[in-house]
């Protein structure tokens, strides 16, 4: 069998496939790649079966040496120094080394077969808030390749346009407690220019910027969670849930993120700025 070791890992390296989505009712979070479009895209481009595992990669960092030869194709945010959106030979003995992204924050490395470590619950993918499947990655950590794979695509190269930098545009929708908030607080969400907090990871998605100002004080009973709710906690300031959200949480949902712009939240980095239009 085909193996790939990790030497670094850079600041986050996890596995990740499309989760565990429609366990929610059994407490068991959907978790998976946080940017779903260049995840798929780095498996077809791997000649991949749809749901293989990748690894993704959180700033860059990461370097691995090829046990053998190996197909592997990249794709997300541009690391430096390596090939990207394209699939690419490494020979026996290489070491590939992904370098700081210019733009973006999350990089994918599928590997042609798939990362093979055992799935917990249907999905080998990291879940960083429940504890479930593979521990983040480690230096010195061998992983074992699959043989699960396709007809390899026929594509030298994707033309795909690399994350944006600057300032991010998401569109959003009224949430089922948009009325815990003022008209004025509504105005505020859609119409300031927020900063991407450090504090941020594939939970979460924290914003900084002005607090909204609420309607409705109190607590609020524990409701159903998904990947994009916008939950306006004490701080009064929005976090956008990511692929590793809670099934459930206690504070109120003023706004969805649209489907369309969840890959977009996952390639903002500290210190972006963001904007939340209705």
């Amino acid at each position: 069998m085909s193996s790939l070791t990790i030497l670094a890992t850079g600041p986050l390296a996890t596995i990740q496939d499309r989760g565990r989505p429609g366990q929610a009712a059994l407490g068991v979070p959907a978790s998976g790649a946080c940017d779903r479009s260049a995840y798929e895209l780095a498996n077809r481009l791997a000649g991949n079966r749809a749901g293989a595992a990748a690894i993704e990669v959180t700033y860059g960092g990461l370097t691995v040496h090829a046990d053998g030869d190996l197909v592997v194709a990249i794709t997300g945010a541009p690391c430096t120094g390596v090939p990207l959106n394209a699939p690419t030979l490494l020979r026996a003995g290489s070491v590939l080394r992904l370098g700081t992204p210019p733009s973006g924050l999350r990089t994918y490395l599928a590997v042609r077969g798939g990362i093979d470590v055992p799935a917990v619950l249907g999905s080998r993918s990291t879940d960083l808030l429940s504890g479930l499947g593979p521990a983040p990655l480690t230096a010195n950590q061998t992983l074992p390749i699959g043989e699960l794979i396709e007809p390899m695509p026929g594509v030298d190269l994707a033309p795909v346009a690399h994350p944006a930098g600057g300032t991010v545009v998401l569109r959003v929708t009224p949430g089922p407690r948009r009325d815990w908030f003022t008209d004025d607080g509504w105005a505020s969400l859609v119409t300031q220019t927020y900063q991407v907090s450090s504090n941020s990871n594939r939970v979460g998605l924290r914003l900084d910027g002005e607090p909204l100002e609420r309607a409705r004080t109190g607590e609020l009973a524990s409701e159903g969670m998904t990947a994009g709710a916008i939950q306006i906690p004490p701080s009064g300031t929005p976090v956008i849930f990511l692929a590793d959200h809670p099934v459930t949480g206690g504070y109120p949902v003023i706004a969805y993120v649209a489907a369309r712009d969840l890959d977009a939240c996952a390639q903002v980095r500290p210190g972006q700025a963001v904007r939340l239009i209705s």
